[in-house]
């Protein structure tokens, strides 16, 4: 039985299951459609006492987040500006100088870091990817390749010395031995020193039917309730939340010290609103997965019918959350002939599970299909505007989170 990894409860109900399917972020060479693939379970429950809503199944992060592991967070202007724009608001907010160090745990390319780097603050990158890792160094980002723990912490303070900001950006959602990872945070951080957390808001995820945001890197589906009942336990709290829209919503959670920090009126108002909206009543849960079913017949057929009548359909963008959608709607190189992408990591490389090649975007205007489905539809706006030629040619996108629509 797995135990709720916030409070150890072993009591749970268990609302959605989207079947066995490969690690989203594991795509494919050429050579590796030949060998076989290791499908895990993706199903969610509810702990019945803290109400986190997780996964039932654990993956090992060595499996995850390995030499290949491909997510660059730079790769859109959106994403770029928003973790760009975190330095320029820590800075100002907590009053940091050159004295100060700012450690991001997850930190991918290095692109939150270069905000504060190029405000003269040090920092210092925890990346276990090492091929993310590599890009991020080149980069003349300071980074330790490894997984943040307490043994890593201790390393760290010896070299670095404490940390006034430590930021997790969906990473902490990642996490499964939450424990550990907070005592290493307490032990880096200064006595004023904060924890900054982002992470796609669960009220945002079930509202709008954002279910291929779970899949097996996501362990947890964060809501305020659960956090603050969390970090007490560590003499820690909340202090403020911010939202943003990035990722279909996202949650910014400040956590310090226990009164060291002026609490916002924003946490109380949160969790209130949490309490109107049902996200934690069984009820709605089952609502909610019975939605997702219906999304997935809706959405293959309406694939299905545009290719019985004859029309080409490829994809846009190979995000982890495409292929949890495309595994579980059964969309495979039946109805998609192929997917386009910026990121050089995974052009030439094969979609998990369904086995989809994927090209360079400028195969979208060489052969201008009719339809283009756009599986990180949390930038459709950027991604539309980017190739708008392909619209003036005639070519049509298909969103498909909330609802299927073609534009």
């Amino acid at each position: 039985m797995i135990k709720c990894r916030m409070c150890q409860s072993e009591k749970r109900f268990i609302f959605l299951d989207l079947g066995f399917t490969p690690l989203a972020d594991n795509f494919l060479s050429k050579e590796e459609l030949n060998l076989s693939e290791t499908y895990y379970p993706l199903n969610v429950f509810m702990c019945k006492d803290c109400n986190l809503i997780q996964l039932g199944h654990v993956v090992s992060p060595k499996l995850m987040y390995h030499k290949n592991y491909l997510y660059e967070s730079s790769i859109t202007k959106i994403g770029n500006d928003h973790f760009t724009s975190i330095g320029k608001i820590l800075i100002k907010r907590f009053n940091l100088n050159k004295n100060s160090l700012v450690i991001d745990v997850g930190s991918n390319v290095g692109v939150l870091l270069a905000g504060f780097r190029s405000q003269g603050i040090k920092e210092l990158g925890i990346e276990p990817s090492q091929t993310i890792a590599n890009i991020a160094i080149k980069n003349g980002i300071n980074t330790i390749i490894d997984f943040f723990s307490t043994r890593l912490a201790s390393i760290i303070l010896k070299e670095y010395g404490h940390a006034s900001i430590i930021t997790a950006t969906n990473v902490f959602a990642h996490i499964d031995n939450l424990d550990d990872f907070t005592k290493a945070a307490d032990f880096l951080l200064t006595k004023e020193g904060v924890l900054v957390i982002e992470a796609p808001y669960l009220p945002n995820l079930l509202d709008n039917l954002e279910y291929d945001t779970i899949y097996h890197e996501h362990l947890s589906y964060l809501s305020l309730k659960p956090m603050v009942e969390f970090f007490k336990k560590y003499g820690m709290e909340i202090f403020d939340v911010e939202k943003y829209d990035i990722h279909g919503g996202t949650l910014r959670y400040y956590v310090g010290r226990k009164n060291i920090h002026t609490v916002s009126d924003k946490v109380d108002e949160t969790l209130n609103n949490e309490k109107k909206s049902l996200i934690y009543s069984e009820e709605y849960l089952e609502k909610f997965a019975r939605r997702v079913f219906q999304h997935k017949k809706e959405l293959f057929d309406m694939l299905y019918n545009l290719k019985k009548n004859g029309k080409k359909i490829v994809a846009i963008s190979s995000p982890a959350k495409g292929n949890t959608l495309l595994n579980y709607c059964n969309i495979g190189n039946n109805l998609i002939d192929y997917i386009t992408e910026r990121s050089s990591l995974k052009i030439g490389k094969f979609t998990p599970g369904t086995h989809i090649p994927i090209y360079s975007d400028k195969k979208l205007l060489e052969d201008v299909p009719d339809y283009a489905l756009i599986l990180a539809w949390n930038f459709a706006d950027e991604i539309i505007k980017n190739n708008l030629e392909y619209r003036k040619k005639g070519g049509k996108f298909i969103i498909p989170i909330p609802k299927p629509c073609i534009l």
